[in-house]
């Protein structure tokens, strides 16, 4: 089991190197975690939802994401609350508090889950979340070392060195683990460490007599182009210097931003999060993405500026993509009656002839289909198929062009709505194949009078393997496997 120090320590890239790693060596391995709390989720082939992390963990395992890989799945829609989804489906709205009382009913779920996976697979890579010591929150741990002893999991304990004060956290947290916790940490791993390891190796030493256990690894800083979990992700705030420039806008409840990675891997083109007015500048266009709360959200682009500033874009007829939320935003009116999203009836952007109606079901579905009525400048993108994932509250309907059609059974139904250059669907992954991004891509270099010959052939799928099996050499170079298999072998004992 990989733990960490605190949250955003690298625990999700760890486990998913190590599940890359027992892959190439020739071993049967499925990732687990127990609970898992994040905006970016995923759904199944048997249309179930869980978390992104577990199916990027999965991916490197090279096997079929799966719910019983992330049991319980926790989105924020406030401070305070959270949407419940246990065994990939919706249970309900929870305040803190609430959900902290009925998380001990799961536990029967969790076992189960994690019991049937371990019956198929040689090795389970468990991932904690946050940190073991929070000592408020220990008692009745379902993810962390509750889960650890539940699986009888032996435990490597990360520690990010990057903010400073690694030896301080990994000894800290040592120290605030009762006696039988402790000895379930059979090693420690440093993570995201840049310079000269010549000048860390007297600390790894003092610290290894300080907590008396093995420091397996030191793992360098490295600039992986992988899915992230959840909003603390680097991708947010990194930029790259391109031509063309895409600004996704970062809404306060963004949820699915891996939707636009494959956008992110075109030569030519940078993606960039924009959570101001002042910092959208005059992007060649602008992604409304998907999101928790989209009536919330709504108002916030309204009061902070943003709005007006993409109406302005628009009216220049530079291009508009909505994704699921934003995609409702982009229609005339949001309307709750039945109070999914707080209730009332709230304006939209007005730039697709569409109507939202919220209900409380949610939709979860795996989809596949074809781009029928792209218009602008994406009108090559006509008869390009698609594959991806409905997951969202409400139903939209309007006048105005549908943007593609998907298969369902022996027919077809249209999704989304194409108007000029604004463009709309309820379709997450939309952008995967090599020819819709590619064909996106295109456009906005067209349009800026540049090469679409540079474009690589390399789809994200590829690109993906290329950056698993990168990181696992890495991992390799990093990590002393041999104590790692070691550590496996001789478990809790």
């Amino acid at each position: 089991m990989i733990q960490g120090t605190a949250s955003n320590a690298g625990k999700s890239l760890l486990a998913a190197g190590l599940c890359r790693i027992l892959r190439q060596d020739g071993l049967r391995v499925a990732p687990f975690k127990s609970q898992n709390m994040a905006l970016n989720s995923y759904v199944t082939a048997d249309g179930l939802e869980m978390g992104r992390a577990q199916v990027m963990q999965a991916e490197c395992a090279g096997i079929e994401p799966d719910v019983r890989m992330n049991p319980i799945l926790l989105k924020p829609n406030s401070d305070t609350g959270s949407q419940v989804i246990v065994g990939g489906e919706v249970v309900g709205n929870m305040h803190a508090r609430e959900y902290f009382a009925y998380k001990h009913s799961l536990l029967p779920k969790i076992r189960e889950a994690y019991a049937s996976l371990a019956s198929e697979y040689d090795v389970i890579v468990l991932e904690g979340a946050g940190s073991p010591a929070e000592i408020n929150l220990k008692d009745g741990d379902i993810v962390n070392m509750g889960m650890a002893r539940m699986a009888g999991a032996p435990v490597l304990l990360v520690g990010d060195i990057n903010p400073g004060g690694v030896f301080a956290s990994l000894a800290g947290t040592m120290l605030l683990l009762d006696e039988e916790e402790r000895r379930m940490v059979k090693g420690v791993i440093i993570n995201k460490f840049r310079g000269d390891i010549e000048i860390l190796r007297p600390g790894l030493g003092r610290l290894e007599e300080i907590i008396d256990r093995p420091v397996v690894g030191v793992v360098p800083w490295m600039e992986l182009d992988v899915d992230d979990e959840d909003s603390l992700s680097e991708r947010l705030v990194r930029r790259r210097d391109c031509p063309v420039d895409v600004a996704v806008i970062r809404l306060p409840r963004m949820s699915n931003f891996t939707d636009f990675a494959p956008l992110e891997s075109a030569p030519g083109v940078g993606v960039r999060y924009v959570g101001s007015a002042g910092a959208l500048g005059a992007p060649d266009m602008i992604i409304l993405p998907g999101t928790k709360s989209t009536m919330a959200d709504l108002v916030w682009l309204r009061e902070c500026g943003l709005e007006a500033r993409i109406m302005a874009h628009a009216a220049a007829g530079k291009p508009v993509w909505g994704i699921c939320g934003g995609y409702q935003m982009l229609g005339a009116v949001l309307r709750d009656p039945d109070g999914v999203e707080g209730g009332g009836t709230l304006a939209g952007l007005g730039l697709l002839e569409l109507e939202t109606t919220f209900m409380p079901g949610k939709r979860r579905a795996r989809v596949e289909g074809v781009f029928c009525a792209a218009g602008g400048s994406f009108a090559q993108l006509r008869g390009a198929r698609f594959s991806g994932y409905e997951i969202h509250m409400g139903e939209s309907a309007g006048s105005g062009p549908p943007l593609c059609e998907i298969r369902e059974g022996a027919g077809v139904r249209p999704d989304g709505m194409a108007q000029g250059n604004v463009c709309g669907t309820y379709v997450h992954g939309i952008f995967d194949e090599p020819r819709v991004w590619g064909g996106v891509a295109r456009a906005l270099l067209e349009r800026k009078g540049l090469r679409p010959e540079d474009i690589k052939s390399v789809g994200p799928k590829d690109y993906k393997r290329q950056q698993y099996d990168l990181f696992a050499q890495k991992l390799r170079e990093s990590l002393d496997m041999e104590k790692i298999y070691g550590i496996m072998e001789a478990g809790v004992g």
